[in-house]
């Protein structure tokens, strides 16, 4: 016997075949059988278009936008901070000369 050899399908194939198993009108089975995909990937491929759905309409720009703010600010208040610690360090090395 030979190795088996795993089909590998493209993101695109996958939504198509999900998409369609959404509509309705055919049965997975008929779906397997006109892409030849086992039935039971197609029911996952369909799971996850459908929750993954709400990310397509959600504001994905403002939500990355907002996390770049909240780290930036993070950046700067550790700046902050090492600026400080090297002003003090300064001070003691001057105290010692």
């Amino acid at each position: 016997m030979g190795p088996n050899i795993r089909k590998v399908f493209t993101p695109a194939f996958k939504a198509k075949v999900a998409l369609e198993a959404t509509k309705g009108v055919e049965t997975t089975g008929q779906l397997a059988s006109r892409f030849s995909v086992h039935p039971t990937q197609i029911g996952v491929w369909k799971q996850r278009l459908l929750n993954g759905i709400e990310r397509i309409f959600s504001d994905r720009e403002k939500i990355d936008k907002e996390k770049d703010r909240k780290f930036v600010d993070e950046l700067y208040q550790q700046i902050g901070k090492q600026k400080i610690e090297i002003d003090w360090l300064k001070k003691k090395v001057g105290l010692l000369e």
